[in-house]
């Protein structure tokens, strides 16, 4: 999360805050958020045509991130929260230095993750996330700005957010998998859920879990964070009428299927995105074309 500077102007009540993923799992943060904070709109933006980003390069996600932000922004948002771990860990602060100011801000999970580890961890936390997201080692920095001596091991589970995806959170494969990544880790007494998607195997992951080690979802940490940052600066964030509007990338049929199980509850239509010269625009009438195609 940012910190505190000087006050934003007032901006339009009807400002909704916009929320932003690679695909579905950043579905099981806005749930959270909608649940502390109800009466705020809301635009949901899953770049779900584009992923997984987990195993994509550093410059890829850089600019898929941008695209997505500058659409939410377009939208009338004036707060982004980036509910993606891989983006929040690679991309944030890029983010942050290109859009950031008085009247614009970008969040990410990755902080409010590292405070409740460190909150309930008796000194050695497991992370469990995308390749990218692991690769990066940015939750392991920001668990030692809070604490020098908590131990972190960070383990890459590249199959379980395509399991997720395809709605095998409770099948023995998507249990085989856990446990194969899941028993990497040594000793540990925390296991932080590093991917929106994780919340889905959280029984089988608890299930092979060693006893003893607490399974730690972030998203309600993020939630309560983004409702204490919300406070210093309700006029990016006003209250509304508990609109939400969910943007895709992908098949905005299966988004809306899929979604739901996300985000508990069904979703409004989902209108579809597409990339046009290097930005996200709104395409409603687009649908996947068929057969072979030749682009002019």
């Amino acid at each position: 999360m940012p910190p505190a500077d000087s006050a934003p102007p007032a901006l339009s009540p009807s400002t909704p805050v916009g929320v932003y993923d690679s695909g579905y799992g950043g579905l099981t943060v806005l749930r959270q958020l909608r649940r502390v904070l109800p009466t705020l709109d809301y635009v949901y933006l899953g770049d779900s045509g584009r992923a997984p980003y987990g195993g994509r390069d550093v410059d890829t996600i850089l600019d898929f991130a941008e695209q997505c932000v500058e659409r939410l922004f377009g939208e009338g948002c004036r707060v982004v929260v980036v509910a993606c771990h891989t983006v929040s860990c690679v991309a944030l602060r890029h983010l942050q230095h290109r859009y950031g100011s008085a009247e614009r801000r970008v969040l990410g999970v990755t902080i409010p993750a590292a405070e409740a580890a460190v909150a309930v961890t008796r000194g050695h936390i497991g992370f469990l996330g995308t390749a990218r997201t692991v690769a990066s080692h940015t939750f392991r920095t920001e668990v030692r700005k809070l604490s020098a001596t908590v131990r972190v091991s960070e383990v890459a589970a590249p199959l379980l957010a395509p399991l997720v995806e395809e709605a095998w959170e409770e099948t023995d494969i998507a249990r085989l998998a856990a446990a194969r990544y899941v028993g990497q880790f040594d000793g540990i007494d925390t296991l932080v859920l590093g991917c929106t998607h994780y919340p889905l195997l959280e029984n089988a992951i608890c299930a092979v879990a060693p006893a003893g080690v607490q399974v730690l979802n972030p998203a309600p940490q993020v939630a309560a964070r983004f409702a204490a940052w919300r406070e210093k600066y309700p006029a990016l964030a006003p209250a509304g009428g508990g609109r939400l509007r969910v943007l895709s990338s992908g098949d905005v049929g299966r988004f809306a299927r899929h979604g739901a199980r996300f985000l508990g509850e069904d979703l409004p239509p989902v209108e579809h995105v597409g990339e046009r010269h290097g930005r996200l625009a709104l395409c409603p009438d687009e649908a996947e074309p068929l057969g072979q195609v030749v682009r002019e």
